[in-house]
């Protein structure tokens, strides 16, 4: 990957923000996908990943790229933080698992990763990208969003993890008189 000055390389990610994949040259040097020239999924995908990596990243000193930690549990995270609206947030994620095409779905994810960086919550970037790939094929795209629906509403063990988690990192309330 190249090197230069701090913050550079996330400009140059953040360049593709809204742009075609292949069409900000700033982020060439940072593509990975084998390519003849052709849009493929995979390269489409990439671009994505990478400028909403460049977005996430921006202003953090911790890395926002954690492995393990898709869109579904960063967004249940972030809903456990009761740093914005659980009603908002619900609707706001419900909004984007039900756009139709990549487009729309890259406005929406554009729309919340501020909130993840906000609240310096990671995201798995590379299972970003490979569901960004899949997002792209009509018969994948229903896993796609029950994959980060069932991630978003964690229910089971998982769910009182996260629940007892939060618990200790609140102090507790006074107990009743």
């Amino acid at each position: 990957m190249p090197a230069g000055p701090p913050g550079e390389e996330l400009a140059a990610l953040r360049s593709g923000l809204g742009t075609e994949a292949g069409s900000a040259p700033k982020m060439w040097p940072y593509y990975t996908s084998r390519t003849d020239g052709r849009l493929t999924p995979r390269l489409i995908a990439e671009h994505s990943a990478l400028a909403l990596y460049g977005l996430h990243q921006q202003s953090q000193s911790a890395p926002m790229h954690q492995r393990g930690v898709g869109l579904g549990h960063a967004l249940h995270a972030l809903r456990l933080r009761d740093r914005y609206s659980s009603d908002a947030l619900d609707r706001r994620v419900a909004n984007t698992v039900e756009s139709n095409g990549l487009s729309p779905l890259l406005y929406r994810l554009r729309m919340l990763i501020p909130n993840l960086r906000s609240a310096a919550q990671p995201l798995d970037y590379d299972q970003l990208m490979k569901d960004l790939v899949d997002w792209q094929q009509a018969d994948k795209r229903q896993l796609v969003r029950r994959t980060w629906g069932l991630g978003y509403y964690v229910w089971g063990p998982q769910a009182e993890v996260a629940k007892n988690a939060k618990n200790r990192a609140t102090p507790e309330a006074p107990a009743p008189a």
